[in-house]
């Protein structure tokens, strides 16, 4: 199996090095040249596996020729061991025909730690046979950052900083981020917003010197292993309903389509998903672009729903380069015209994505008027991000297809949110009981590109 860039001009990688890689060297986000099959009988075989068994035998075919079936194993056993519930990602009934799949069993409360504890554990199998160090820089809005640091503090061959927007993620998020102690991780709080941070991370990968200099490897959802982690649970999930013997279709609450574009690739493979939904708050440059076809980038609003506060959603690439049949001319091409602020998306790869993605926006009261009704109706206290989904999922959903809303983080994650929602402080798992005893390590930085270089080049431990 081999990846290419999405704007075809960087070199074609096996698995292990577009991991390693990140964002490839043209700009572009890298794909698997073909999409593995799975036939029916392979996806019904899933059903009463373990997650670990599924995680198997969906990522297996994408990654055989960098990592053996035995490395490949027990990096999945490792990276899932530490989840807080054997199904790792349980099914919990709302209504008839309406579930959600809960994401926010593992270590730091949220979907990430899916793929994230997983890089970690294919990253040091990776490094120690290459005597490679390596320098990841990532971009959060809430949930990557944490997610990264769990899984890479106290390496010996892995510096880790992490970019997140000064004042704009929740208490918990920050804290989770600011209190690991190790060495190795850095937590920069940047002056600005996450596209903001997201364009600095951009910037050092597309300064060839620089990014060779340090070793730079990003685990941003723009890291291929990053959504092929994540559509594993596309199927357990379906499977659990019944596929592949009836269709199922998915609500996705998203910033930047990763975790939806896993669906996308789950879907590719076989699964029969009838419809994946694109759940977006008030920050809605995905919904506005496919209910008018044109990519426009706005004004970040701050939200009680922060994971989602971004307007230049990196991974909708992805989603581009295959409505537009591979032309990775055309992709640059749009990608160009993001830079003045917006583009249009041809009218046959519009169709194309209107055959496969619907989409909805949920205001902020919407949101917390969900939170507040679904704990009403159910007992469930679900997280903003999740009430995101729930109410587009609503707004969705048909006879006859099971309707899987993806609950992408523990409410108490997002405590003021939840409080304000419902007169309640959902509490923290006891792993996490000390969080807010602990103390900071914490820089702030400025929106500047070689600020940023220099302090990565001054922190870095090689």
């Amino acid at each position: 199996m081999r990846y290419i860039s999405t704007r075809g001009q960087a070199p074609v990688l096996p698995f292990a090095e577009a991991m390693m890689t990140g964002l490839a060297r043209d700009g572009g986000l890298y794909v698997p040249e073909t999409i593995p099959q799975m036939d029916a009988a392979e996806i019904a075989a899933l059903d009463g596996q373990s997650y670990e068994e599924a995680a198997f035998r969906v990522m297996q075919p994408f990654v055989a020729e960098s990592f053996s079936e035995n490395e490949l194993r027990q990096a999945i056993r490792r990276a899932y061991q530490g989840f807080g519930h054997a199904a790792r990602a349980p099914l919990v009934q709302l209504a008839p025909g309406h579930h959600l799949l809960e994401l926010f069993h593992g270590p730091t409360l949220a979907f990430k730690d899916f793929a994230m504890q997983l890089i970690g554990q294919l990253f040091q199998v990776a490094l120690a046979r290459e005597g490679r160090r390596v320098t990841i820089v990532g971009a959060t809005s809430g949930d990557t950052g944490s997610a990264a640091i769990e899984a890479f503090r106290g390496l010996p061959n892995v510096d880790v900083f992490i970019l997140y927007p000064h004042g704009r993620v929740s208490e918990v998020q920050r804290r989770q981020m600011t209190t690991p102690d190790d060495a190795n991780v850095h937590a920069l709080a940047i002056n600005g917003t996450f596209d903001d941070a997201q364009a600095r991370l951009k910037d050092l990968f597309n300064d060839h010197d620089f990014r060779d200099g340090v070793g730079l490897a990003g685990v941003n959802s723009i890291n291929w292993a990053r959504v092929l982690a994540q559509v594993v649970y596309y199927f357990t999930g379906a499977v659990s309903l019944g596929a592949p013997h009836r269709p199922v279709s998915f609500t996705v609450p998203t910033g930047n389509f990763g975790d939806i574009f896993a669906g996308t690739i789950a879907k590719a493979m076989g699964l029969p998903v009838d419809r994946l939904v694109i759940a977006t708050n008030q920050n809605d440059i995905l919904d506005r672009a496919m209910r008018t076809g044109t990519y426009e980038v706005g004004r970040v609003e701050p939200s009680v729903s922060p994971s989602m506060d971004i307007q230049v959603s990196s991974n909708f690439e992805r989603a581009l380069f295959y409505a537009l049949a591979g032309d990775g001319a055309a992709v640059a091409q749009l990608m160009q015209e993001l830079k003045a602020g917006s583009f249009t998306v041809p009218q046959g790869a519009l169709q194309h994505l209107r055959e496969i993605y619907d989409s909805g926006r949920v205001s902020e009261a919407e949101t917390l008027s969900t939170i507040a009704r679904v704990r009403a109706e159910t007992g469930e206290v679900v997280c903003p991000h999740t009430a995101v989904g729930i109410k587009v999922a609503d707004d969705h959903r048909k006879p006859g297809v099971p309707m899987i809303t993806l609950a992408t983080a523990h409410p108490a994650k997002f405590p003021d949110a939840v409080e304000q929602a419902v007169g309640i402080r959902p509490p923290l798992p006891p792993h996490m009981a000390r969080l807010f005893d602990l103390p900071e390590r914490v820089t702030r930085v400025e929106n500047d590109n070689e600020a940023l270089k220099s302090l990565i080049l001054e922190r870095r431990m090689a």
